[in-house]
């Protein structure tokens, strides 16, 4: 009975060893793969490399073909006069948001001044896009490439929800190295980044490592979702990188693909800046915020009971205590959107449930009147020959205010505005789109004429 115990025990110690070794060997496999690598198999196919082509001039070198290291040398001391065209290529990402019509979502900072614009797979087959369309204020693009095969798309994922401290997964190609993957967190979100000359608001912030060739790639979440478009890194410290919330590109996009411009929500109102002593006058607890100035007749705002004097304090869910927090908190809405605006009357409250629209070109002559002071035609044969100018298409400045920025740095009447931020103005309709674009900006770059003569202004709104 002892030896027959002995065996029973034996047996039963042998299955053990058997599924226990079964069991942790099946797991730790499992283990290696994460929700990250799992996330990173499902994406990468949709992950694209993107390389734009344009061409510069540069100097002629005749010694080149003598030792590339001497370059620097001789340009020191000689002026080659002849100039050639040289091909640049800048490097970025993007990701296949829809595989069936091939449009892929990107920075615009990546496809700028591009005159040809090459797409490549995961597998390396390259195709030629198009761009769909571009918004440099949010740095977003959408291209297009044609195939006959249904490409892998990235599903959609919701910003809206993220958590600080959660996982994120960075795919791209920085320094032209295909499909890097790097891992992080999300440190912040509702982050703001100051620019040269303005404030960009609502991005997510991680330590995720972005290099140059990242742009535009995917921020993902461990399910393998698209939470943003990575676009930015923080010069100055590592670790601190930036991208845009899908939730935030997923209105932009929408009117990329179906006008190719974003259409801005236009509501009728003219603001200004409160100054602190009016701020406590009025008894406003921050001492700071804007005030409607103007409001346009049988505009949304003016359909929704907002009057001249109303103090704005709130658009939508955000405070609004600056002319920039207005412009940024406007610009989250698209044209058709209904919006919730609070203002204050007579130390109360009030909130106003306002549908937004596109703004009438009608007024935009009004407009370039109230932003720059001025006033302009179309550039006719006759007008041409009578302000004695070469150009052959923009539109005349005929007036101008003497209060005005432009007239204090001596822009006059007779001077043609060529482009208005890059925008051709060739006729008055041209001009209009332009202003209407630019209008809720602080400051505007216009190519101007005078004669032979073009410079560029930078002109105060």
């Amino acid at each position: 009975m002892t030896n027959i115990r002995r065996n029973y025990k034996f047996f039963y110690f042998c299955i053990i060893l058997v599924f226990t070794s079964l069991f942790f060997g099946t797991a730790s496999a499992f283990d290696r793969a994460t929700p990250v690598v799992r996330a990173v198999r499902e994406v990468s196919p949709a992950v694209v490399n993107i390389s734009s082509e344009f061409k510069t001039k540069a100097h002629a070198n005749p010694f080149r073909s003598v030792d590339p290291r001497f370059d620097s040398f001789f340009r020191d001391f000689f002026d080659y006069g002849t100039r050639q065209q040289v091909k640049r290529t800048s490097l970025g990402s993007g990701v296949i948001i829809d595989g069936q019509k091939g449009l892929i979502l990107t920075n615009a900072h990546v496809i700028e001044r591009a005159g040809s614009i090459t797409v490549t797979l995961k597998n390396e087959k390259a195709y030629t896009a198009t761009i769909i369309g571009a918004d440099p204020d949010s740095d977003l693009a959408v291209l297009k490439i044609k195939t006959r095969q249904i490409l892998p798309a990235v599903s959609m994922g919701n910003s809206d929800g993220l958590m600080i401290g959660e996982t994120v997964i960075a795919i791209g190609n920085p320094f032209g190295f295909a499909n890097t993957v790097t891992t992080g967190v999300i440190s912040a979100i509702n982050r703001s980044i100051r620019t040269e000359d303005k404030v960009l608001n609502d991005f997510i912030q991680t330590d995720a490592s972005i290099n140059p060739g990242n742009s535009g790639g995917p921020l993902l979440n461990i399910n393998s979702e698209l939470i943003g478009i990575n676009t930015a890194i923080y010069a100055k410290a590592q670790g601190i990188c930036f991208a845009i919330p899908i939730n935030k590109a997923k209105k932009i996009v929408a009117d990329l693909i179906r006008y190719g411009e974003v259409k801005q929500a236009w509501i009728g109102l003219v603001v200004q800046t409160i100054d602190p002593n009016t701020a406590l006058y009025m008894g406003l607890p921050d001492k700071q915020g804007i005030i409607a100035k103007k409001v346009s007749t049988a505009s949304p705002a003016a359909k929704a009971g907002i009057k001249a004097g109303d103090v704005i304090l709130q658009v939508g869910d955000k405070k609004t205590r600056s002319i920039e927090d207005y412009i940024a908190a406007l610009k989250s809405f698209r044209a058709g959107e209904r919006i919730i605006i609070t203002t204050l009357r007579q130390s109360r409250q009030r909130r106003s449930m306002v549908k937004s629209s596109m703004f009438p070109e009608k007024f935009a002559l009004e407009l370039a009147a109230d932003l720059l002071g001025i006033k302009v035609s179309n550039l006719t044969a006759s007008l041409r020959k009578r302000i004695k100018t070469s150009a052959k298409a923009g539109v005349v400045i005929t007036k101008i205010s003497p209060n005005s920025y432009l007239y204090g740095i001596g822009i006059r009447p007779g001077d043609v505005i060529r482009q208005i931020d890059g925008i051709n103005t060739h006729t008055i309709k041209d001009f209009k789109k332009a202003i209407i674009k630019c209008r809720q900006k602080s400051s505007i770059v216009t190519l101007i004429q005078r004669g032979r003569q073009r410079y560029y202004v930078t002109a105060r709104m």
